[in-house]
């Protein structure tokens, strides 16, 4: 595993985060656009990927379970908004039901994330935009940044993974 760690940064009702992977862009963005590659990294070691569905296209829909300890269920629904590949992927994420229904009452965020290859590495930069600074702090209490960077860890873990295999 690389010695990088996620860079978080927050500014009012943003939270900007930076991270450098060891992998060329094109495997480190279809590792965020295929089930097939979340399942192995998405979510933080104690609460990983446990459903995925997704119909990747402008308009189409990502919906997902993280599952944790004691069978606790985390589920979310991405909304496509925006797919440049492999150089920007735009979505507005929400906290959802199992049936895919919108939770409204939790936090939703328009994420955009940008990877940019630099001599063989890229950087994944992503701004997430809440609604209000408070939503941003909702979000942030439930511990955001720290399953964040457990979360980067185990792409940068299968991102090793990957490039071993070939």
């Amino acid at each position: 595993m690389s010695k990088e760690k996620v860079k978080v940064e927050t500014n009012g009702n943003e939270m900007i985060t930076t991270r450098k992977f060891n992998a060329p862009r094109k495997l480190v963005f279809d590792a965020h656009t295929d089930c097939k590659h979340l399942e192995n990294w998405w979510g933080p070691r104690e609460w990983p990927l446990s459903y995925c569905k997704m119909d990747f296209r402008v308009g189409g829909k990502w919906h997902y379970c993280m599952k944790g300890p004691e069978g606790m269920e985390s589920w979310g629904m991405a909304l496509y908004k925006e797919i440049k590949a492999p150089e920007k992927l735009y979505y507005e994420d929400y906290f959802a039901d199992k049936d895919g229904n919108l939770n409204k009452e939790m936090p939703s965020t328009m994420i955009k994330t940008h990877f940019e290859e630099v001599g063989g590495t890229t950087i994944v930069k992503s701004s997430a935009v809440y609604r209000s600074k408070e939503d941003l702090q909702k979000v942030l209490d439930m511990g955001m940044i720290g399953g964040l960077e457990e979360t980067m860890d185990r792409l940068d873990e299968y991102m090793e993974t990957l490039l071993a295999a070939k």
